[in-house]
């Protein structure tokens, strides 16, 4: 949920949630932002001039826009406490090596002029950010303390238009004063939010461009289908129905012999190895504890016996839909087995909600991100299994990590 809709679902208990805080934050450390921005740029332009005699000069100068793209990332984490959805770089990565190579390739990118467009743009808005809210606040403080100033002899001018001299004068104001507070909560909220638009729409790469092509997709799911089909015909082949096929030779035997208790306990032994097995079968097809308990019960079996400590938050008000359900818990799954294998992460968290007909699944992890989505990989077929059901899936993983996976899956009864 973001600061827009938190501020729309509950705008009475909105003011005091932690919302307009994290909003005032925001405001509050965008021109300390813009500020250091700045003064790197001016040191670089000064540099840049003073050596433009020599190469090295004409190199810093060119190097200039590229502040940019280190503003947009620190932007990008600062929409986290407005906006906990994913944000992409739109940067694709480079074709050659190289710091030479590096500083060509993003010149040549159009989200390298976008991102220095909006620092340009963001160093004006600075100056909003920064008023908008002192003006709020010192304004209200004043006027709650408005009772003490006054008892202690002081008066409230407020130019030549008024004064505030006198007790009564003095509580309504201090009044007054804690309305403005209070409407400044939603000030600050819209002020923020407005700003995190701005970022989202200038800095983050499109959801169109993260989601998987849909015909393409969709032929890659019904090769997926098939290939899965042929595994587990295999599997039954040579594992289970060779292991049953072994028993009843087992038993023949036996019962030729006069039922003698190795041959009977070498059959026992038999039947519980093709009884394990089939549950592994059917637990990978389709778990029975997602038939008969559903999505939260399912998940925190996963968690459980996730080597790396998982915390699991789900709430549904109702199941949904069996397939989609499905598909959520083999996302949770694949997530969690990715987590396991290769983010060298400590800790992990799915959480799970329904708003209104989305189901939203949200799986984050500390590890080391650099998590992509390889051609043919686990998180590609994800995005395929999702895409079935008219769901999307985004990745955010930066180099350090975290990595936040999360789908939304359409789930109207």
């Amino acid at each position: 949920m973001n600061v827009w809709r938190a501020m729309k679902r509950h705008p009475l208990r909105f003011v005091f949630s932690s919302w307009p805080w994290r909003s005032l934050a925001y405001l509050a450390t965008g021109p300390v932002v813009a500020l250091v921005w700045l003064t790197v740029v001016a040191a670089m332009l000064v540099v840049g001039v003073v050596l433009t005699p020599l190469v090295v000069g004409i190199g810093v100068l060119a190097c200039v826009p590229l502040t940019a793209v280190v503003l947009a990332a620190v932007e990008r984490r600062r929409l986290r406490w407005l906006d906990p959805r994913p944000a992409p770089s739109a940067h694709r990565a480079p074709d050659g090596t190289g710091l030479r190579a590096l500083v060509r390739f993003r010149l040549r990118e159009a989200a390298t002029w976008r991102e220095l467009g909006y620092a340009l743009l963001f160093t004006v808005l600075a100056a909003v950010d920064l008023l908008v809210p002192f003006v709020i606040i010192v304004g209200s403080t004043v006027a709650a303390g408005a009772p003490y100033l006054v008892a202690n002899g002081d008066r409230i001018m407020y130019g030549s238009f008024a004064t505030v001299d006198e007790p009564a004068e003095a509580w309504l104001h201090s009044l007054l004063g804690v309305a403005i507070a209070l409407a400044g909560c939603y000030v600050f909220a819209a002020l923020a939010g407005g700003r995190a638009a701005l970022a989202r729409a200038l800095l983050v790469r499109p959801a169109t461009e993260e989601l998987v092509e849909v015909r393409a997709s969709r032929a890659r799911l019904a090769d997926a289908f098939e290939a899965e089909r042929r595994r587990i015909e295999r599997d039954l082949h040579d594992g289970a129905q060779q292991r049953l096929t072994g028993l009843i030779m087992t038993l023949g035997l036996a019962r030729l012999d006069g039922a003698a208790p190795d041959l009977i306990g070498k059959a026992q032994a038999e039947a519980r190895a093709a009884l394990e097995e089939l549950r592994d079968l059917v637990r990978g097809i389709h778990p029975s504890v997602l038939t008969d308990r559903g999505l939260g019960a399912a998940v925190e079996s996963l968690a459980e016996r996730s080597p790396v400590p998982v915390d699991v938050d789900v709430e549904l008000p109702e199941r949904p839909p069996e397939p989609v359900e499905g598909a959520a818990y083999f996302v949770v799954a694949e997530a969690l087995a990715n987590v396991a294998k290769h983010s060298g992460a400590s800790s992990a968290r799915v959480r799970v909600r329904r708003d209104g007909d989305i189901l939203t699944v949200e799986v984050h992890d500390d590890g080391e991100g650099g998590a992509e989505p390889a051609k043919g990989g686990g998180l590609q077929g994800l995005a395929d299994r999702v895409s079935v059901h008219d769901g999307t899936l985004r990745l955010s993983s930066p180099p350090g990590g975290p990595t936040i996976l999360r789908v939304e899956i359409p789930c109207a009864s």
